[in-house]
């Protein structure tokens, strides 16, 4: 009997007689659809700088100051999960999560327009922590669910949640936007909706989690230990340069659109997770029967491409292009980079593989999300037009992943994939 991941026999774990798109799977699936919608409505996060008088400099600032703070969280993030499981960490970040979606609109009231108030910092930072630990305990939960050769396609699947919750979050941004006036309800009204996905959430995972039987490792060695170890080599980079084209479609790309005099990035990210969902589910077998550097390379290429073509939108259904293709790119991208990365590690060492992997993601997102707004701002400044800002920061995103492309290409693309091709796949 084939194991190929993408036939049908493949449904079913043999090892463990169970199939692994049972309820569990899709209790996992509706945790995070909802996680990812709250976190897609604050793809707004910019404009709600601009109402407070922030530049998009200070936008990328207060962004990165997340981000930072879940990445150094990360250091003891995924040995915390390795010795408690993924239950409690889970709802120590919904709880972080549902704190910050609370308070950010609470810090615009004090700022008032023209000043950004520190609670605003604070409660962006104790939000991407509670995202860093939702995520990184999903992608682990799922990933204990699979054999090592279907991990690929299991990451893959539950990914998909991802681009419904993009769709959602992203028209429900659009919709708050239109029906609301232009005043600080407005972003009551947006986090708020934020903090109600949190609340959904936090029931769902303690359904899912609520037989979990963890059984720590029996030594934990230090992070830098582990690391040293079992370090993933160049994909690290391929996780920075999603990083940085993260920060351009999740923090300016509404901003690119308000400076267009468009309705909003309800069509980009429709676009990008309708593409992303087909290419995902259509190619979940490419693992098994090419190799995940090459899902790498051409995920790689899918983003470059679609960076560019970011360049000519002038209309709302000019994103549909470029947004297709980073959606292609995304689909082929994540699923490869976490297992590939994260598969160094032994499984009772999966937390710290895991969130490894996502904290170059976030380490991307850091240093991408100030020099990009540095960029725009810039741009404006001497060229006297916000495009040439934004012309500015495309090019940039786009020429990293290209140089990411070339080094990956002549680095980890050399190296043998040992998880695949899967039993049965010639």
């Amino acid at each position: 009997m084939s194991l190929d991941p993408g036939s049908e026999a493949a449904t079913t774990d043999s090892s463990a007689g169970r199939s692994l798109y049972g309820v569990d799977f899709w209790l996992a699936y509706l945790a995070n659809v909802l996680l990812v919608t709250g976190n897609a409505l604050t793809f707004r996060f910019a404009e709600f700088i601009a109402y407070l008088g922030g530049s998009e400099t200070l936008a990328g600032e207060i962004f990165g100051a997340g981000m930072i703070a879940a990445l150094v969280a990360r250091i003891w993030l995924g040995q915390s999960i390795d010795r408690f499981g993924p239950r409690l960490i889970w709802l120590v970040g919904n709880v972080l999560f549902l704190a910050g979606a609370i308070l950010l609109p609470m810090g615009g009231e004090l700022g008032s327009p023209g000043r950004v108030a520190t609670l605003v910092w604070v409660a962006r930072i104790l939000y991407q922590l509670g995202v860093a630990g939702m995520f990184a305990c999903s992608m682990v939960h799922i990933q204990n669910l699979a054999p090592p050769w279907r991990r690929t396609e299991l990451i893959g699947s539950l990914g998909t949640s991802g681009f419904v919750g993009q769709i959602l979050g992203t028209q429900l941004g659009d919709a708050i936007f239109r029906h609301t006036p232009a005043d600080e309800s407005r972003f009551y009204v947006l986090f708020w909706t934020v903090a109600g996905c949190g609340v959904a959430n936090l029931f769902v995972v303690l359904q899912l989690t609520r037989r979990e039987n963890h059984e720590p490792a029996a030594e934990t060695p230090g992070v830098h230990r582990l690391l040293t170890r079992y370090w993933p080599g160049p994909v690290t980079l391929v996780a920075m340069a999603m990083g940085v084209n993260l920060a351009v479609s999740t923090v300016f790309l509404t901003r690119y659109a308000t400076a267009l005099n468009l309705s909003g990035i309800g069509v980009f990210f429709s676009a990008f997770s309708i593409t992303a969902f087909a290419c995902r589910w259509g190619f979940r077998s490419w693992a098994g029967r090419y190799g995940r550097h090459s899902m790498i390379l051409w995920g790689l290429g899918g983003l470059a491409v679609g960076q560019l073509l970011l360049l000519f939108v002038r209309t709302q259904f000019g994103f549909l292009l470029p947004a297709a293709s980073c959606g292609f790119g995304h689909a082929l991208l994540f699923p490869a980079v976490i297992s590939l990365g994260s598969g160094k590690f032994p499984v009772q060492y999966r937390g710290t593989g895991t969130t490894l992997i996502l904290g170059f993601m976030d380490l991307g997102m850091i240093v991408g999300a100030p020099v990009l707004g540095r960029i725009i701002d810039q741009g404006h400044k001497t060229w006297g037009s916000a495009q040439a800002g934004f012309d500015g920061m495309f090019y940039t995103a786009s020429s990293f992943v290209i140089a990411t492309i070339l080094i990956y290409a002549f680095t980890g693309a050399r190296q043998p994939d040992t998880d695949y091709p899967a039993p049965g796949v010639g």
